[in-house]
């Protein structure tokens, strides 16, 4: 039996508890938490006899620094970012993971070789590489539609209101790409007032046209709705409204900040042995290529790349659907996690005080 818990990010606990023969697993929901249940739990289960249950929030990273600090740990494990795992690891909040003791790849190497660089850290074990990129509706632009980062900034070109996640990061990135700036130069640019400025100088062009979002499941809804006529998103949730769904959404690739996310877990944890068990299997090389079948983002495993097959309609290839395929990584830019453990508190300030300015 699986249950279904949705948390806003202020909830600080879940409110229950799991039985002996229980894990719960921390994730983001929507299309993304769903694949995780058909690509590790189910099978996770159906091999060890382990219920997995499933919790949701809207960034997993803060109930868990909030149920650590106040001695109430009631998550197993959770999928957090790769730059949230950094800090919380450097807090002393999650469990260390032993990468000796992942599943090798099908030939034998060594998951920490068949992993891409940097996917396994002291506290983390990745699951998938995703990206942040921006869509529109199509039927807002039949004819030469936008395809360009600097197309999302031109309201004269290209009208209609933007969708933009309420928050810096990804947001400055983008903001800078958009404005000229080469994805190798990007975090050289912001980690100067002058590159800051130049960033949300970029920003202030659209801001009057702009909806902010904070879940996930908002982008494809504010399209779905014509709230927007584009949006920075997911492009797991894009691709899932316009393959699964049918909605006339396409993304534009150029521009893409792509990041690793994945496994931890929280320090404390009520079942950390099965919580490890179950992370060694999530992340061997089959697994991992099963949950970029369900929804599209690339697994960090070298062996698993091949392995990647049709989505589940049996008719949509899910390479050219990936961050990861090399056509979608032109002008892409890898997002810098160091960068964010350092200055995420300071630019959020500095974001929400320019949100708050007329």
């Amino acid at each position: 039996m699986k249950k279904l818990l949705v948390l806003s990010t202020a909830m600080t606990t879940l409110g229950f508890a799991a039985s002996a023969a229980d894990i719960t697993v921390l994730g983001w929901g929507g299309a993304y938490t769903q694949s995780q249940i058909e690509a590790y739990h189910k099978p996770f289960t159906a091999r060890t006899g382990i219920n997995v249950i499933s919790a949701d929030a809207d960034n997993p990273a803060t109930p868990i620094k909030a149920m650590v600090e106040a001695g109430n740990v009631t998550v197993d494990v959770a999928s957090v970012d790769y730059a949230d795992a950094l800090r919380l690891c450097d807090e002393g909040l999650l469990e260390l993971i032993d990468a000796a003791t992942l599943p090798p790849a099908p030939d034998g190497t060594p998951a920490i070789d068949d992993f891409l660089p940097g996917a396994v850290t002291d506290c983390l074990v990745s699951t998938d590489v995703y990206s942040t990129v921006y869509a529109y509706d199509t039927t807002r632009y039949p004819e030469n539609p936008p395809t360009t980062v600097a197309d999302f900034f031109d309201l004269e070109k290209f009208p209609g209101k933007r969708g933009i996640r309420k928050g810096a990061k990804g947001t400055l990135e983008m903001a800078l790409l958009a404005d000229g700036v080469a994805p190798a130069d990007v975090y050289a640019v912001l980690s100067t007032p002058e590159g800051l400025d130049r960033a949300f100088a970029k920003l202030d062009t659209i801001k009057a046209e702009t909806v902010w979002w904070e879940a996930g499941a908002q982008p494809p809804q504010l399209l779905a709705d014509g709230e927007v006529a584009m949006t920075v998103a997911w492009n797991g949730r894009i691709f899932n409204a316009a393959v699964a769904e049918g909605k006339p959404f396409r993304i534009v690739w150029d521009g893409q900040v792509y990041e690793l996310e994945g496994f931890v877990i929280p320090k404390g944890a009520p079942n950390r042995d099965a919580a490890m068990e179950f992370i060694r299997f999530a992340t061997g090389t089959e697994p991992l290529a099963h949950a970029a079948e369900w929804i599209s983002y690339g697994p960090p495993r070298k062996s698993s790349a091949p392995l990647v097959g049709l989505y589940q309609d049996g008719k949509t290839e899910m390479a050219p659907n990936l961050p990861t395929s090399p056509q979608n990584m032109t002008n892409a830019l890898a997002s810098d996690y160091g960068f964010w453990v350092d200055r995420d508190t300071e630019l959020n300030e500095r974001f929400n005080a320019w949100l708050a300015a007329n």
